[in-house]
């Protein structure tokens, strides 16, 4: 399992997820019902998943990092 290319994808998804929920409270009109404390929570939780995916991304830049320093020893 390849754990940068599962994080890119969780960034990707992340990405989409709050672009959707800013495009729905950037149409909202007067006449239209948008939830927005419910997109701005969905905005949050987007926010945090592609914090969690960077640092899945970092971790694994790290683990590779040692693994070089082990092999040049």
């Amino acid at each position: 399992m390849d754990p940068i290319a599962t994080a890119r994808y969780g960034l990707m998804a992340a990405s989409r997820r709050f672009e959707a929920s800013a495009v729905q409270i950037a149409n909202m009109r007067g006449d239209e019902t948008v939830d927005v404390a419910h997109e701005v929570v969905e905005m949050v939780q987007a926010k945090t998943a592609f914090s969690a995916n960077v640092s899945v991304i970092r971790f694994a830049q790290d683990m590779w990092d040692s693994l070089l320093q082990l092999q040049t020893k």
